[in-house]
């Protein structure tokens, strides 16, 4: 979708997180807008279009789930597989920071793009996707992988909820770019609704973890014939509304989350709770890279040492660039750093 005349109060609901709970229904959720942010990662690494909007996806939906931690800690999304994107990482910092990168091969790129073959199905090909939830130590991480066989990110989120045995929960994503008056910005949206009743003839004892569920929170009663394994009228209304949100509806600059949310929930009556801003934000440092050097074995390190005869490491993420002298590593080494 293409829209101009962007002013400077449709920038401030970008890069925005909205949450809200249908009570009628029993859904409570999410809604992200990506701009300006998004906009910067992609300009950094200035990847092709095809790459920039699988990408997109992949941040907003890292930054629909990772919004859900309720402490301090890191959500990853990651994809390796066998599609011209061969690698795609983005990485969110509770509450409120996300950085993205991705791999891919042009020349297959260029094939794919001659074959009209540009589907985030076709471009990430097989392999897997993983979501890493990390509180920060070995105890409290949590890992759950999907296998990926060209299907969107949309459907490989659906699978993670239904073979984790999750909330049942389903997502919208989208990713465009409008023109302004300083030329094409990418955007990026995206919604979850996850069904939470609370009425306890419809729920069956369960652990589950992670995601928006409350302590001593426990899943529906099956039902396989569903798509959710979940048999609700609830469910099955809130779902289907869900699914006619269109793409230039989560990408709009004009079109508030809020009005968005009324749009689709007016007649259960949606609340709407406080916005949470988010920003793009690299977790690179000197430090942290220095430590990283001086873990390699010295062979390692001394194959890393350039013409100049310095070691030099690029951010993949942010592609800051730098520079260390060996006696800098040895040093930090000889002293047990």
């Amino acid at each position: 979708m293409a829209a101009s005349g962007i002013d400077a109060d449709s920038e401030a609901l970008d890069d925005r997180v909205v949450p809200f709970g249908v009570p009628d229904l029993d859904v409570r959720g999410r809604v992200v807008r990506l701009g300006a942010s998004l906009g910067t990662v992609l300009a950094r690494h200035g990847y092709p279009e095809p790459v920039s909007r699988v990408l997109g996806e992949a941040a907003a939906l890292t930054v629909l789930l990772g919004t859900a931690l309720k402490f301090e800690g890191r959500f990853q999304l990651q994809t390796k597989s066998d599609g011209p994107i061969s690698l795609m990482v983005v990485d969110f910092t509770a509450p409120d920071s996300y950085r993205a990168m991705a791999h891919f091969d042009q020349g297959r790129l260029d094939e794919a793009i001659a074959a009209g073959a540009l589907a985030t199905g076709d471009l990430l090909g097989e392999g897997h996707l993983a979501m890493t939830v990390d509180q920060g130590s070995q105890a409290t991480r949590y890992q759950g992988v999907v296998t990926l066989s060209r299907q969107s990110l949309e459907e490989a989120a659906h699978q993670y909820f239904r073979q984790s045995e999750q909330i049942p929960s389903r997502i919208r994503l989208a990713v465009g770019s409008i023109v302004t008056g300083s030329g094409r910005q990418w955007r990026a949206g995206g919604l979850i609704a996850q069904f939470m009743p609370h009425s306890p003839d419809r729920l069956r004892a369960a652990d589950l973890h992670p995601g928006d569920a409350p302590e001593g929170h426990a899943l529906l009663s099956r039902n396989d014939a569903d798509p959710d394994g979940v048999a609700d009228d609830a469910w099955a209304e809130a779902r289907s509304l869900v699914a006619t949100v269109e793409d230039h509806e989560l990408l709009d600059p004009m079109l508030e989350s809020e009005r968005l949310l009324y749009r689709l929930f007016h007649e259960r009556g949606a609340h709407v709770f406080e916005p949470a801003l988010v920003h793009e934000a690299c977790r690179c440092s000197r430090e942290r890279v220095l430590g990283m050097l001086r873990g390699f074995p010295p062979q390692d390190r001394s194959a890393m040492i350039a013409d100049d005869g310095r070691l030099g490491v690029t951010c993949e993420f942010c592609s800051r660039r730098y520079s260390f002298s060996p006696a800098e590593v040895e040093e930090g080494l000889a002293a047990g750093v």
